[in-house]
């Protein structure tokens, strides 16, 4: 039962810290791939095939989760854009 515990928390506290150089989009990537899978194995246990599930899932997370990244990127990017033409035309 302890190990239960410690081995999904020492994979959580390794992810974690490996995401401290990565770029958000990256980590979005990550975050949807590893959602996706973790979703994925629940609905593919629940049809017979958790592997299957996982490998679906994480492909389609990964995918959702490098789109949403762009997304915010680009966001960023036009609001920096909008600051400084503004701070430009004090």
């Amino acid at each position: 039962m302890r190990q239960i515990v410690i081995v999904p928390l020492m994979i959580i506290s390794l992810v974690l810290g490996g995401c401290a150089g990565m770029s958000q989009t990256q980590q979005r990537t990550l975050t949807g791939g590893a959602a996706g899978a973790a979703g994925g194995a629940i609905i593919g246990a629940i049809a017979g095939n958790a592997g299957m599930g996982a490998a679906i899932g994480g492909a389609a997370g990964l995918a959702g989760g490098f789109l949403y990244g762009k997304h915010k990127e680009s966001e960023q990017k036009a609001y920096q854009q909008g600051y400084q033409q503004g701070k430009k035309s004090k």
